[in-house]
């Protein structure tokens, strides 16, 4: 079942991502064009509160032309451990530090084109770290919104969140709080 690649052609290098064109051998020995989105990995964190609140954000996503509601996320930096990322994302989106981490798994978001690794954290213990609020890239504009927990399962449910992320790490996070 393994593809052995031929050659490869750089398309594209930009600031998120990089996208190549290979060529590959099939194991019927026929060849195949494959594009390939190269991306650094992210880390998702579902933020929890005392009261069973979701700390959610809300942002316009261009390639929809909408906004979504997800938990808060981003890119990981060169050398950077997810962990520290999920840490660092947290508190940059929402201005909140957790006392505990637990790791719920990997997802693949697009794994039939792009190498994109998304790290899945529950963070518990929030704290308000800044008198500030978040500390927003520039390009960055995002609203913090508090949900019941099972209203954001209902909200999954209900067709009203399409985010994966968002909606894998809630789902593994229930069955986890349930056990």
């Amino acid at each position: 079942m393994i593809e052995k690649q031929m050659s490869t052609e750089q398309i594209y290098n930009g600031k998120i991502l990089r996208l190549r064109k290979d060529e590959v051998e099939l194991i019927n020995d026929n060849k195949a064009v494959r594009e390939v989105v190269e991306h650094s990995g992210g880390v998702c964190v579902l933020p929890l509160t005392e009261c069973d609140q979701v700390v959610l954000v809300k942002q316009f996503r261009y390639p929809f032309e909408k906004v979504l509601l997800e938990i808060p996320a981003g890119k990981l930096e060169l050398g950077e451990s997810p962990l520290e990322c999920g840490k660092r994302e947290l508190y940059e989106e929402t201005g909140f530090n957790a006392k505990t981490f637990d790791f719920l798994g990997k997802l693949y978001p697009t794994p039939a084109y792009c190498t994109e690794v998304i790290h899945m954290y529950l963070a518990r213990g929030l704290c308000d770290a800044s008198n500030e609020g978040q500390h927003l890239d520039q390009d960055e504009f995002v609203d913090v919104v508090k949900m019941p927990f099972d209203k954001v399962i209902d909200m999954i449910f209900n067709d009203e969140i399409h985010d994966a992320k968002t909606q894998l790490a809630m789902l593994k996070a229930k069955v986890m709080l349930n056990n």
